[in-house]
Parts: structure tokens; C-alpha cells; sequence
């Protein structure tokens, strides 16, 4: 068990080490990091011996790391997997967060924690009591759910045993997690093997039965950023424990600022049930207290405008339609078009501009158009909210700036600049004592988590020449902690009488029992042990599973079939259904944010029973995709089939689905 019922964990996420090192220093209570291989972020691998780095630093603080082993492998890929396992387990990483089944199944794997992945798409109490039951500790649950599927979730597991965890915070992938395809259909770049093309992203026609135009250009599968901010609470009283962030690839800012806004927040919610007689205490996943020397703001980091998406029911504004960029916020409007320059009102007088700005407008097709500022400056010396902006580019590449549009900033560079420094410490409270001994004196610590370290010096006892101002001395210089991780709590002076203490002698013994709290702290760390499935196999709570299984290799099929599974077919990487089928499931729906929903005409006077929820296609230059809806548990299907040349491909580069396991010539 890696948590306490009572505990909120914070989880970040780090593209490198040193991202991972900041996110710890910004508050998170965990780290998750792609390894040497295998993780479900292509370009976000990390050598073993930045792992070890990072996780001597979290472990400082009682904050894990958890090593992304996300997705779906090849036969001929589990042994290394395997010993990567083994590698990072060795370097010190504390969870592998799991998405193929195989690995449960594999035989000599390290004895450490294995969290769910969300690519394993939990969505029903059922499946979420199984992979508990199967011998997961933590469970990453879908982001599509609401707070009433949540709580009946957490309703099935036992808290000893297993914990959920929610994204509240990123990008969202428009299907659920692991039910996408259309990457592979398209181009052979498989989602669920980290490699994602991100056709959600782009701009699609979207037509009727009859070839109508019912969108133009629009990104109808592009959502807006996820942001729980308003919902922390409610989702710690409906069973969410672990908080996580979206991000591997996103840059040291973001990281920083996103982990120091739900630090933040977490805080203000752990204090404020410290006295609610109607709710039980909680208590932060690591050690030591966070401070920043800014205030967090995640408007301020790339998005494509907020949503909290389906927690608190379905909304229509949950999609970024006109644009997959950030349009960050509206700062003010164009007032005059010069010959190289561009004058700008802004709204608020307390706005500055900045060199090195992104500005950003909407022409008159809706399409987001970047002006990267070259230099800014006063316009007025009188009207303080007037700036001129000198673009880098030309102007006449500018399309539709004129006078009167509204202009946003998306890139500030006194923020920039303002997070490129040290901007958090973290510290661990100590208790500190300061004593006599027959042949001199001793300092003891004691810290948070009640560990302890004492450090004694040989020193006569000579009276102090000015008592008050002695003991205010020794007591400025016992709470200089520095750059340790420490900081005082209390400071505890117990002499006979009040002694003369040299400050050299004192930064001594701080200095000594803070290298020796440290070892301490180190030393009495545990890593999170894995959890025992249970025995006998608890059954699958279906017994046949179609491609969306993403069954990639024999292990994996073992797996199931010890489960009770009867019918497995393969992945839909291993191109058995060369046919339509659904290439992603989503909560989404085309018609419903396009108020083209039955639902949303019923009762509507003329309206209601004209309008059907027949299927729409989406045409993308030579793409088309056909859209069906299932209305009784309101989903969408995006169907299509996969492309000749991908298939053509992978007969050249061919990927093995074994059907039963290979013989032991493939040892020879």
C-alpha cells in the first residue's frame, strides 16, 4: 500500500530528471517519469542513472517516483521490459504505472508496486475491484467520469489495498484512454505503444447523410484543457487520493507552476478539514512544507482554455473548436496599424508589455494568428495602458489586423524569466534541542516524521558575559539552517546557567546532526511493496474480449485466460480487422456540442423527434471517418478502417502476435 486512506498525494509529471527534481522542490508527493524504454511518451526517455538522481532526491522528502511502463509490448519485447523493471527497481523508482497485462503475468519481475495505467480504461466498479484484485495498489481511473461514477468506484475497494487516482489537470485525449486507434489506422504510429499522430487535433469538415455541411474546418475532436481547481474537495469526498498532473513533454515552467497552484490548493483543503468536525483529517502524501516566490497561475502556462470536462455532468462547452493552440488571455484591443509597428490599448492600465511577448489575434476565419513581439514600448507618456508593438515579422503576413481586434497574450517573458530562477524551497520541520553535557554541549534534532540525530563538541563551560544578549545569539544561530532541507519548528535552549557557545561551535553541531538526519531519514525510507494478487484468480468480469483489449503478446493472453477469459483476440496493432471498426470510443459527442442531440430537443416545441441521431462524417483533405452514436450510455464511435500502406508496412517490418508461445528453437 503506497497510501494512507486519510493521505492526498500530489503527482507530477517530468519530461528529465531535473524537471522531476523541480516538481519535488515545487510540492508534488510523487513523480511520474518515463524510463530507458517503454513508456507511452515516445521522446520522454530517461537513462537509468538520471532515475537514481531523481529519486535520491524525492526520497529526501518521503516523495516517490513512479516509472511510466505504459504500453501495450511485443513478444519479443519482455524481457526488456523485464530488465528495465529490474534496472530502474535497482536505481530506486518506487512504482511502475502498468498498461499491458503481460506483465502480471511474466515471471521474475522486480518486487515493486504496480499502479494501473488510465490506458487500462477503468470505468465501472467492476473492473476497477478487479485490477485490485489482480494486484494493483493504485488505479488511474478514466477521465470521463463524474463524481457519482467516482464514488461508486470507490464503494467496491478496500482502502487498505488499493487507492484511486484522477488527472485534474493537462491535456485531454478526446477518447478514452486506450480505445484510439485512428493514429495506427492512419499512419502505423500506435497510441498505445507511445506514439501517438494526434488526429483529434486537426481541423475536419464535418457532413451529414446526405453530404451537408453541418461544420467547416472546425477541431470538433480537439477538447479544451482538463482543470479540476474547483473540484478538489469533491472529489477527495467522492474517493480520489492521488491528484495527477498531465505532462510529460511539457517544459520546466508548466511544471513548476501547475505543481505549485495544487500544492496550493491541496494545502488549503488539508487545513481546512483540520477543524471541519463533519469531515476526517487528511494529511499530505510526503514531507515538509513548500514556498514559492511567485504566485501560481495556470492561465499563464500553454492551454486551450479550461473545462473540468464530465465531473460534474456533461457540458457543451467542453471543446476547442477554433483552434488546438493557446489563445492564452485577452489583454486589450489594436487601436492603430502602423507601417512596422502595431499600437495596442490594453485593459487594464497595470499590464506591461515586453519584449520577447506572444500575442495572438483571431482573424475573420477564426484561425488563431501568432505576433511574436521583437520590441515593446510606451506609446504615450500620459495614457499608461497605450504600448506600441514592434512585431518580429512582416506585417503583411499578419492577416486581418486592424483596428479594433482584440488581441491576447500567450507568452508573457517577465514570467518566463521569473520562473527560468530558483522559485520554491522546501523544508522539513525540526524540533531542535540544545543541551549541556559534563564536557560540553549537544544539539538534538528531531523532525517531522520523528526521526532524530544528535551531534555533541567538547567545549568548557565559560559564562556568558551578557546573558540575554548570549542566549538571543545562540538562539539566532541554532535556527540558521541554510541550504539543508530543514527548518526549525521549535527551538528548545536547556543550559544550568546561560553559557558562553561560540557561533563557530554551534554551526558545527548543526551542521553534523543535520548530515546525520539526513542518513536517518535515508536510511528509514521504505519503498511501497508490491501488492499479492489474489488466489485463486479472481474471474474477468467478461469472458470474451475484442481487439479493444489491446492483447499485444502471449503473456498478456495467458493472463486473461487464468482469469476466466474465453474468446481474446488480438490487438488491433496486430491487424487481424482489416475491416470498419470503431477507431475511437468517446465521451464526446459531435452532435451534442453542436446542439444537434435528440436529447437536447426533447421537448422542444418543432423540434422535438426531427432530430435523429443518425451517423455525420468527418473529411480531412483524403481522410473521411464516419461518426455513430450509441445514445443509451451516450457515446460516440469514430469508424473507419486501417490503410493498405500501414498494412503493406508492417509486412515488411512485421510485428508477431504468438497465438501460443514460441517454440525453444527461437533459442537457438
Amino acid at each position: 500500500m503506497s497510501l494512507l486512506a486519510h493521505q492526498l498525494e500530489l503527482l507530477a509529471p517530468a519530461r528529465d530528471a531535473d524537471i522531476g527534481i523541480a516538481a519535488v522542490d515545487h510540492g508534488a508527493d510523487a513523480v511520474y517519469i518515463g524510463g530507458p524504454g517503454f513508456g507511452a511518451r515516445a521522446s520522454a526517455g530517461n537513462a537509468v542513472q538520471d532515475i537514481e538522481r531523481l529519486a535520491r532526491h524525492a526520497h529526501r522528502f518521503n516523495s516517490k517516483v513512479f516509472i511510466t511502463l505504459n504500453t501495450i509490448l511485443r513478444d519479443d519485447e519482455l524481457d526488456g521490459a523485464r530488465r528495465m523493471a529490474w534496472d530502474v527497481y535497482h536505481a530506486g523508482a518506487d512504482v511502475l504505472i502498468v498498461q499491458d497485462m503481460g506483465l502480471l503475468q511474466l515471471e521474475g519481475m522486480p518486487p515493486i508496486q504496480l499502479h494501473a495505467s488510465t490506458q487500462t480504461d477503468i470505468r465501472t466498479p467492476e473492473k476497477a475491484r478487479f485490477m485490485q484484485d489482480a494486484g494493483f495498489s493504485q488505479i488511474v481511473l478514466a477521465r470521463e467520469l463524474t463524481l457519482q461514477q467516482i464514488r461508486a468506484i470507490h464503494a467496491v475497494l478496500d482502502p487498505a489495498r488499493s487507492q484511486l487516482e484522477f488527472f485534474v489537470h493537462g491535456a485531454l485525449c478526446v477518447a478514452y484512454s486506450g480505445q484510439c486507434y485512428i493514429s495506427h489506422a492512419h499512419t502505423g504510429r500506435s497510441a498505445n505503444r507511445g506514439d501517438c499522430s494526434q488526429a483529434c487535433r486537426l481541423p475536419y469538415q464535418v457532413v451529414d447523410s446526405k453530404n451537408r455541411f453541418v461544420a467547416h474546418d472546425k477541431h470538433v475532436l480537439s477538447m479544451k484543457d482538463n482543470n479540476q481547481s474547483a473540484n478538489i474537495a469533491a472529489l477527495v469526498d467522492a474517493g480520489i487520493r492521488s491528484f495527477k498532473i498531465e505532462g510529460r513533454y511539457k517544459d520546466m515552467a508548466y511544471v513548476k507552476n501547475i505543481t505549485a497552484h495544487y500544492r496550493k490548493l491541496i494545502d488549503e483543503l488539508i487545513e481546512a478539514r483540520e477543524n471541519d468536525p463533519q469531515h476526517a483529517p487528511l494529511a499530505r502524501a510526503s514531507s515538509g512544507r513548500t514556498s514559492f516566490t511567485f504566485t501560481p497561475d495556470p492561465d499563464q502556462n500553454f492551454n486551450r482554455e479550461f473545462t473540468d470536462y464530465f465531473v460534474n455532468g456533461r457540458k457543451e462547452d467542453i471543446g476547442a473548436f477554433d483552434t488546438p493552440k493557446n489563445p492564452g488571455r485577452a489583454i486589450g484591443w489594436v487601436t492603430q496599424v502602423g507601417p512596422n509597428w502595431v499600437e495596442i490599448e490594453t485593459t487594464d492600465a497595470a499590464t506591461l508589455l515586453h519584449n520577447g511577448d506572444g500575442l495572438c489575434y483571431y482573424d475573420l476565419q477564426k484561425e488563431l494568428v501568432g505576433l511574436a513581439v521583437n520590441r515593446a514600448e510606451p506609446a504615450s507618456p500620459t495614457r499608461l495602458n497605450r504600448w506600441r508593438v514592434f512585431p518580429k515579422d512582416e506585417l503583411t503576413g499578419l492577416r486581418d489586423l486592424r483596428k479594433g481586434t482584440e488581441v491576447n497574450r500567450n507568452r508573457d517573458m517577465d514570467w518566463v524569466r521569473m520562473l527560468d530562477k530558483k522559485s520554491s524551497e522546501r523544508r522539513i520541520g525540526v524540533w531542535v534541542h540544545f543541551g549541556q553535557t559534563a564536557q560540553g554541549f549537544t544539539l538534538q534534532l528531531t523532525d517531522e516524521d520523528g526521526h532524530q540525530a544528535q551531534a555533541t563538541a567538547r567545549h568548557a563551560h565559560e559564562p556568558a558575559r551578557d546573558a540575554a544578549r548570549g542566549l538571543a545569539s545562540l538562539r539566532e544561530h541554532l535556527g540558521r539552517f541554510g541550504a539543508t532541507d530543514f527548518a526549525p519548528i521549535d527551538i528548545a535552549i536547556d543550559l544550568a546557567q546561560p553559557w558562553f557557545v561560540p557561533a563557530s561551535l554551534v554551526n558545527q553541531l548543526r551542521r553534523e546532526a543535520c548530515e546525520r538526519l539526513e542518513a536517518a531519514r535515508l536510511s528509514a525510507y521504505q519503498r511501497p511493496q508490491r501488492a499479492a494478487a489474489v488466489e485463486p484468480p479472481v474471474p474477468y468480469p467478461e469472458d470474451t474480449l475484442t481487439y479493444l483489449a489491446n492483447v499485444f503478446n502471449d503473456q498478456a493472453r495467458q493472463f486473461y485466460a487464468r482469469h476466466g477469459v474465453k474468446v481474446i483476440a488480438a490487438a488491433y496493432e496486430s491487424h487481424e480487422e482489416e475491416g470498419e471498426v470503431s477507431l475511437m470510443i468517446t465521451k464526446h459527442c459531435v452532435r451534442f456540442s453542436l446542439s444537434l442531440c435528440p436529447k437536447q430537443a426533447k421537448g422542444v416545441k418543432g423540434v422535438q423527434g426531427q432530430v435523429k441521431a443518425e451517423p455525420l462524417a468527418l473529411i480531412n483533405g483524403k481522410e473521411k471517418l464516419t461518426l455513430r452514436f450509441d445514445c443509451k450510455p451516450c457515446e460516440m464511435h469514430v469508424v473507419g478502417k486501417i490503410k493498405r500502406a500501414v498494412l503493406n508496412e508492417a509486412q515488411a517490418q512485421p510485428m508477431t502476435f504468438y497465438k501460443a508461445r514460441p517454440g525453444a528453437q527461437a533459442a537457438h
